[in-house]
């Protein structure tokens, strides 16, 4: 969570270095908005906040206490920025003891100084700090300080600041005191100022007889110098004290004469020893130096040196010139190894900051840390290159950080080993079986080598860095030599040559894997160089999922580091890419799965007429969803892709597209040609036979029309269950324009519904519904001149056995779809019945009987399942034949209904509503 502003920071202190209560001024950036904004104030370790005075937001003045810590930093703490960092130190001095007859000075700390009355002679009456100024009884307000600011803007009720407001104080310290306490308070006051000027007048009468005496004594000296003259007159009073002073020196000299001299003698023969000794030492240098090189002890080569330059440095004797001439060259040799060694790649960070401090101590020309620091930022860059163009020739040749199966692998499969199981291509676990490599595509394994060597190197080249711009990479030689200050100037300069670096190096790391995985975002100039990957595997987004986790690790390992936002936002703008790029091609692949169901449809039905098809679409876009949960997750920086507008839409048209191509499969798997089906067993399609109606079993293959009622009976479960449920897990993960994706859904499988249903109730509907003329007209049946009815003729029983058998098809796969598909085979049977009866021209009284029975018979059977139309049917049809004459007509009526449903019971029964019961299989 970002900072309303920056942190502190701390870029100079002056005086750097002083005894404890020290004044000192601190310069920097970001130092607080006001006195109030600053919170914390800590130098070497001690609060300095007493002292501490808020000049402005690059400048305060304190006073150093007496830290434990003999050098430390400077941190500043405000409210705004929270705590700061600093890139200066202060040396805390240890005061030497002094003798008694040394002189000494010492500060006195006014803040704590003893305050009692008696003791406020001598002292000025600013420095006086009373806890109570006005002598009365405190009353603190609870008047917020916030609002007092608000009231007093720019002021104080500190009575020692500039900006001190007496109004701020009363409100702050004496809001419920009376008038007259306040009455007693100013004359508290004017006491205070009367005292303060007695003491004032007291220090200088108390030093009066003092400055008589001196003045005294001043004047009877210029009286006898004046009556003496200027001139030396022998006898005089110059003349005479010159005498003696000269006679006290010349005994002076009688005196120590003696010992002068042989101390004179001592420190000649010590010094002819000392002189000797360093002969010794810089002769045999040169060879010293050899052979501590060749042993790699450069620390004892620098000491040599540096004890050699301060003998002989600047020495006029020719031999030691020449000695001196030799141990410099040998130094010269050192000065390039060990820059060599420093330029060298790969080395650690250690070995970094050791060559640069012998450098340093060696007075290397130039700036050793920077040509490191320039070093490894095109090593890093060559490093990742290499690592693209490995894998675009196929010579993924490990060198060094490259090593697949070194360190920064098992780092690598450290951090991915919670990924989730990824469906094609294996699974990226922290256990990867030997043909992981040979299974992953090469762009998931260059990410993740990417990441390797970034993560593997640019952590280092950060901490080089800091170290340089800190000046902790030099020795305390370098210190004292102004090389830190030297290092810390330089650093200053070059802050943004540095920044330069990080933004190549991470920009190189976006545009490599944007060459890998999105070559279109690219500038077609940039794609010879880091593009190259199209003849490789095409990625599907379980890979994308695992590629959008390395590239989190690798984001999240540099932000550890501290480096700045700015510098990784080219990262958070890759990642979000991806993200999205991941969605589009995770539906895009969802929609070539869910193509691929109808090869798997096995048409075996459960108790609700419902085939596994709608299960395996449901677990295949469920599956889909749950493999979007990391690229949908929103971590620390990141955006929520699904906020984007242009990807809500896409987004939603593509899972539209999904749900219609499942759609077009089941209307494909119903418009399947027979013979394109794999017959397993052999099964009879007369609508007749009952042992057709059994169970639906595996192995079996469906007719046609068994076809469209499976599909059909699908296409209710989905309306019914499956949409509703996928609806559920859109808004469970995020996803937008649920309410779309559901409304396209339902009115295109409506619409598959609809045409499928039309489509079975033809091919049933039509033939029992044509077969009524032929069997009515049979052997030449007149309705003018026919006998009296006997019974409901075959014809109908025909049309009868016909709708039983459709509605034992249509149980046998849903019961659910019975009432649907009888009413309108019934509504059909009805419309044709009522136009045969209107295009009879005339009845006789036993056809009408006839009629009547048969429409009547037809009517009763299908009761359970008539509709209005199929009702106005039977309607039209009865008004249109002549009512019955009698009483026996009608008797009669009656009787062959009765002998007709009790001979067709056992038919009539599946009719029933009690007896659909479901098929247990």
């Amino acid at each position: 969570m970002s900072r309303a502003r920056p942190p502190p920071l701390v870029t100079g202190i002056s005086p750097k270095e002083g005894p404890a209560w020290t004044k000192v001024t601190i310069r920097g950036e970001n130092l607080g908005t006001g006195p109030t904004d600053l919170i914390g104030l800590s130098i070497c370790g001690h609060n300095c906040m007493l002292t501490a005075e808020w000049m402005s937001a690059s400048k305060i003045v304190c006073r150093v206490g007496p830290a434990k810590d003999d050098k430390g930093e400077i941190n500043v703490t405000t409210k705004s920025g929270g705590l700061g960092t600093s890139t200066v130190s202060f040396k805390l001095l240890r005061p030497e003891r002094i003798g008694i007859l040394e002189q000494s000075a010492v500060w006195v700390d006014e803040v704590n100084y003893d305050m009692r009355t008696n003791r406020n002679k001598g002292i000025s009456p600013f420095s006086l700090r009373p806890s109570n100024p006005l002598g009365v009884e405190m009353d603190k307000s609870k008047v917020p300080l916030k609002d007092l600011e608000q009231i007093f803007p720019g002021m104080s009720g500190d009575f020692t600041s500039e900006n001190f407001s007496a109004s701020w104080y009363l409100i702050e310290n004496h809001a419920g005191s009376s008038f007259e306490q306040l009455r007693v308070a100013a004359s508290n006051l004017k006491k205070q100022a009367s005292k303060k000027n007695e003491g004032s007048m007291a220090y200088v009468k108390g030093g009066l007889s003092t400055f008589f005496e001196a003045q005294d004594a001043l004047a009877a000296i210029h009286q006898r110098l004046e009556s003496d003259g200027t001139e030396k007159v022998e006898g005089s009073m110059t003349q005479r004290l010159e005498n003696i002073l000269n006679r006290a020196s010349d005994t002076a000299d009688t005196l120590f004469q003696e010992v002068l001299g042989r101390k004179d003698k001592a420190d000649s023969t010590r010094n002819a020893l000392n002189v000797l000794q360093r002969f010794k030492f810089l002769f045999n240098l040169p060879l010293n130096i050899e052979r501590n090189i060749q042993k790699g002890d450069y620390d004892v080569v620098i000491n040599d040196y540096e004890k050699a330059k301060s003998l002989f440095g600047n020495t006029e004797v020719a031999v030691f010139k020449k000695v001196y001439a030799e141990v410099e060259t040998r130094i010269e040799a050192l000065r390039n190894l060990l820059l060599e060694k420093l330029l060298q790649t790969p080395s650690t960070l250690h070995d970094q900051k050791r060559y640069i401090r012998y450098l340093s101590d060696l007075h290397a020309p130039g700036d050793p840390a920077w040509q490191c620091i320039y070093a490894q930022h095109n090593w890093i860059l060559q490093l990742m290159q290499n690592c693209r163009d490995e894998f675009i020739s196929g010579k993924r040749v490990g060198v060094g950080a490259l090593d697949l199966e070194g360190d920064t692998r098992l780092a690598a499969l450290g951090r991915l080993g919670h990924s989730a199981s990824l469906k094609r291509g294996g699974s990226l676990r922290s256990a990867r079986p030997s043909t992981w490599r040979s299974e992953t595509p090469q762009q998931v394994q260059f990410v993740e080598k990417l990441s390797d060597v970034v993560i593997g190197q640019l952590p280092n080249f950060w901490k080089l860095w800091i170290s340089y711009v800190n000046g902790s990479l030099f020795s305390e030689t370098g210190e004292k030599s102004g090389h830190v200050e030297k290092s810390k100037k330089n650093a200053r300069q070059r802050q943004n040559d540095f920044k330069k670096m990080i933004e190549e190096l991470t920009n190189r790391l976006v545009k490599l894997i944007r060459g890998a995985l999105l070559p279109t975002t690219l500038p077609q100039g940039e794609l010879n160089v880091y593009g190259g990957w199209e003849d490789k595997t095409e990625l599907t987004g379980a890979w994308f999922t695992q590629i959008i986790h390395t590239v989190r690790g690798c984001h999240e390992a540099l932000s550890t580091l501290e480096i700045p936002n700015d510098l990784l936002q080219v990262i958070q703008d890759l990642l979000l890419e991806l993200r999205v790029h991941c969605v589009m091609v995770t539906l895009l692949h969802t929609a070539e799965d869910v193509k691929r169901l109808a090869g798997k449809e096995d048409w075996v039905v459960d108790n609700e007429g419902i085939t596994s098809l709608p299960s395996k679409f449901e677990h295949c876009m469920i599956q889909m969803l749950q493999s979007l949960k990391e690229p949908l997750e929103i971590k620390p920086g990141e955006i929520n892709v699904l906020q984007l507008e242009q990807v809500q839409d896409k987004a939603t048209e593509l899972s539209v597209s999904i749900m219609k191509v499942f759609i077009n499969c089941l209307e494909q798997l119903s418009t399947k040609a027979d013979e394109d089906f794999y017959v397993s067993h052999n099964i009879s399609v007369d609508l007749s036979s009952p042992d057709r109606y059994s169970s639906i079993q595996e192995g079996f293959t469906p007719t046609s029309e068994q076809r469209l009622l499976i599909i059909l009976s699908n296409c209710q479960y989905l309306e019914r269950r499956t949409f509703l449920n996928l609806a559920d897990h859109f808004e469970k993960h995020g996803l937008t324009g649920t309410e779309k994706i559901n409304r396209v859904s339902v009115d295109a499988v409506r619409g598959l519904d609809s045409k499928l249903f039309e489509a079975y109730i033809e091919r049933r509907a039509d033939p029992i519904a044509g077969s009524l003329e032929p069997g009515m007209y049979a052997g030449y049946f007149d309705w003018r001149d026919c006998q009296a009815p006997t019974g409901v003729r075959n014809y109908l029983k025909e049309a009868l056995v016909n709708i039983i058998a459709v509605h034992a098809e249509v149980f046998t796969v849903s019961k659910d779809l019975v009432p649907r598909v009888l009413s309108r085979i019934v509504e059909s049977v009805a419309d044709e019945m009522c136009r045969l009866m209107q295009c009879v021209s005339s009845f006789s009284k036993n056809g009408a009987l006839q009629a009547r029975l048969e429409l009547c018979a037809l009517r009763d059977a299908m009761a359970a399942y008539l509709n209005p139309d199929s009702n106005a049917s039977f309607k039209q049809a009865l008004d249109s034949l002549p009512p019955l004459q009698s009483g026996a007509d009608k008797k009669l009526l009656e009787e062959l209904l009765n002998k007709f449903k009790s001979s067709m019971q056992l038919q009539l029964a599946c009719f029933q509503p009690s007896s659909v019961q479901p098929v247990k299989r």
